[in-house]
């Protein structure tokens, strides 16, 4: 019977020495990972029935099935972190399949030099997760108080007439709202530059929506850094510090790490 190659992850062939994975189940939880050898990286892998898990199959799965989805992605994403806490790993996407044993070495081997670069670059270190939230009703009350021009056009719209006085508080409003937003940006990246500079990388994401993060304020920054191990601690405490200077002008702070290198080692 024809078997699918279920591909978790690369680490270098000089780690593979380092620790078993007898302990380590396989996607259908009935057997256990192995470790393929391919020059000078291990590809981490199980077998798939082919028959049971063709394309349409498990396209279906992903499409269809949200019960089966969230126990095969949880699977693959807890796999992949233990995996990262034995190895240095490129972790893979998950239902990264191939259709044979062949098939996987042509790619690898394709694509070897990359690998091992990446593999150099991101050992040793760690990624690290921060997410910025803002109550933007507290800096808004906050920027209305302590701002001059904001005070100056209050004071202008307060010798109007009834009828001026609310249509010009609407454009107040909405110019105070675009200046509230242009300081979360310009303090967001300041303090993300800051902390590139303790990081070895650092990207932006794409920030969630308030039905994603289930938080009553919105998600005003999304970012990730890859960090050498040793520089954690203070990357850390440095979060920390802005979480205590800046938590009574409504800002909060989120961290979370560390995760495999997804942002800092993808791999078509």
């Amino acid at each position: 019977m024809d078997n699918l190659i279920y591909l978790y992850g690369i680490i270098p062939e000089s780690e593979a020495a380092d620790h078993s994975l007898d302990k380590m189940k396989d996607f259908e939880e009935t057997g256990f990972l192995q470790m393929l050898p391919v020059d000078d990286v291990i590809a981490i892998t199980c077998l798939l029935d082919a028959s049971k898990y063709t394309e349409e199959s498990i396209q279906d799965k992903i499409d269809n099935d949200m019960e089966w989805l969230q126990e095969k992605a949880f699977h693959h994403h807890e796999t992949v972190m233990n995996l990262s806490k034995l190895f240095t790993v490129i972790p893979l996407k998950f239902c990264t399949l191939y259709k044979n044993e062949d098939s996987l070495r042509t790619s690898i081997l394709e694509n070897e030099e990359k690998m091992l670069r990446t593999l150099e670059s991101i050992a040793g270190k760690e990624e690290w997760n921060l997410k910025v939230y803002c109550d933007d009703q507290l800096l808004k009350e906050q920027f209305s108080e302590n701002n001059p021009a904001a005070e100056a056009k209050r004071a202008e719209i307060s010798e109007l007439s009834k009828g001026r006085q609310f249509f010009e508080k609407k454009k107040l409003d909405k110019w105070m709202e675009t200046e509230i937003e242009a300081e979360k940006d310009t303090v967001s990246e300041a303090i993300h530059r800051e902390l590139c500079d303790l990081s070895t990388c650092g990207h932006v994401k794409k920030t969630w929506s308030k039905d994603v993060t289930g938080k009553k304020d919105p998600m005003t920054w999304n970012s990730v850094y890859l960090m050498e191990v040793e520089k954690v601690e203070q990357f850390l405490e440095r979060i920390q510090q802005y979480q205590k200077d800046m938590k009574a002008a409504g800002w909060q702070f989120e961290a979370s790490g560390p995760w495999p290198a997804y942002h800092f080692s993808s791999l078509s």
